[in-house]
């Protein structure tokens, strides 16, 4: 062992006269091991939120929209999934139609937005994705048939087979005026997004039948929803469709759509890195107290051991490593503790939420290595600088007026 390790080590063991010093090093440890486990539990909950929260939106809506410029539509889409089909990184591309509308059963009435999707298209995609609780998406080709998102239709208090009305705003002129067109549908199916507001306000219907809803022609429809291999190219992928589209359609995506949202959590997570970041900046205070005063009660033993021979910058070096010591248990401790109690709230699902204000049920967490890394080097690159004033006080220590009076 080093010298220098070796006298920090002994300058820590407490002995009867240094109790007062031996509690603040207690404190000083339990301060950085605090302030470590903190911001490891909230960089692993933004994580897991913004982890979660993008898979279910990405799982449920497209990376790449494409929608008319104007009304009527996308006529004539099918050359135009054609020519996206084409580009480099597009996986798939499905046409959908939206309508509004009022969905009653019994006692219960709410507002829903219908999807009118292409069955075949749409259980190719869904297949890996485990949304649908009940049915299958090749049951729309039946008549007035629809899926509803499991919240929306416990609210109607419905079931698979049972029926729904669905009233369209979008009516027939009649001599009584205006009047909306009521329909009935048979449920035949339920899916789980995860993200509330769409299980609890979207429903799927066929195609052809969204387009009537909505008054459209045969070779039209609202949107042509895009999915890529890389959601991280879709930038990228989104000019060389634009490219070839022109001004047919225009281009949207899940970045552009989303990023106030994630703009949000991200402004949240280093806020809160911030202010836990204190808890960390107040234990380093407490390492100064700790080491001025050991550099006070071991005067004498530095006097002692620089007549004996020992440098300015081994005397700098103890001290330095007494402080790092402190850190070191700290961060060790406050990493363990922070990993252990992250993955036990995430496997437990500890903190549940409202989903109707937060769109998830439960606090995700998502344990990053690189975020402990991140926090274990910034707790012990503090814990440094908090050892340099004292040690070099130490250091500068004159040993003849510290043994004068001895």
């Amino acid at each position: 062992m080093r010298f220098e390790l070796f006298i920090a080590r002994r300058y820590l063991k407490a002995r009867r006269k240094q109790v007062v010093i031996s509690f603040i090093t207690v404190i000083s440890v339990l301060g950085v091991m605090t302030g470590v486990a903190a911001l490891i539990i909230i960089l692993s909950m933004y994580a897991g939120m913004s982890l979660d929260l993008q898979g279910k939106i990405l799982g449920a809506t497209a990376h790449i929209t494409a929608l008319p410029r104007g009304a009527g539509g996308l006529a004539g889409y099918a050359a135009m999934t054609d020519e996206i089909a084409r580009v480099p990184g597009v996986r798939a591309v499905t046409p959908a139609v939206y309508v509004q509308a009022l969905a009653s059963s019994g006692t219960s009435s709410t507002g829903l937005i219908l999807k009118g999707v292409d069955p075949a298209a749409e259980a190719r995609l869904a297949a890996g994705l485990g949304v649908l609780r009940s049915g299958r998406f090749e049951d729309l080709n039946t008549r007035r048939a629809a899926i509803l998102g499991n919240q929306l239709a416990r609210h109607l208090g419905v079931e698979t087979g049972m029926p729904v009305t669905l009233i369209v705003p979008r009516g027939t002129l009649t001599p009584m005026g205006l009047m909306p067109r009521i329909h009935r549908y048979r449920v035949v199916g339920t899916f789980e997004s995860g993200l509330y507001d769409l299980d609890n306000t979207w429903a799927f219907i066929s195609l052809d039948e969204a387009r009537a809803l909505a008054g459209l022609s045969s070779d039209a429809v609202q949107a042509l929803e895009i999915r890529v291999t890389d959601i991280y190219a879709v930038p990228a992928i989104q000019a060389e469709i634009a490219r070839r589209l022109g001004d047919r359609a225009g281009l949207t995506n899940w970045i552009e759509t989303n990023r106030p949202l994630f703009a949000a959590l991200q402004l949240e997570k280093w806020g809160m890195f911030l202010a836990i970041g204190l808890i960390v900046l107040v234990a380093a205070l407490n390492i100064v107290t700790t080491l001025i005063l050991m550099v006070m009660e071991k005067s004498r033993d530095i006097a002692i051991l620089r007549a004996m021979g020992a440098t300015e910058r081994q005397i700098l070096r103890v001290f330095i490593w007494q402080g790092m010591i402190i850190g070191l248990i700290g961060t060790a401790l406050g990493s363990a503790l922070g990993v252990g109690l992250a993955w036990a709230a995430d496997r437990y699902k500890w903190i549940r939420l409202d989903a109707a204000v937060y769109s998830i049920p439960y606090l995700p967490f998502r344990i990053s290595a690189w975020d402990v890394l991140f926090v274990a080097a910034a707790a012990l690159l503090i814990s440094f600088l908090a050892t340099l004033y004292p040690s070099r006080q130490a250091a500068r220590l004159n040993p003849v007026e510290a043994i004068r009076y001895e």
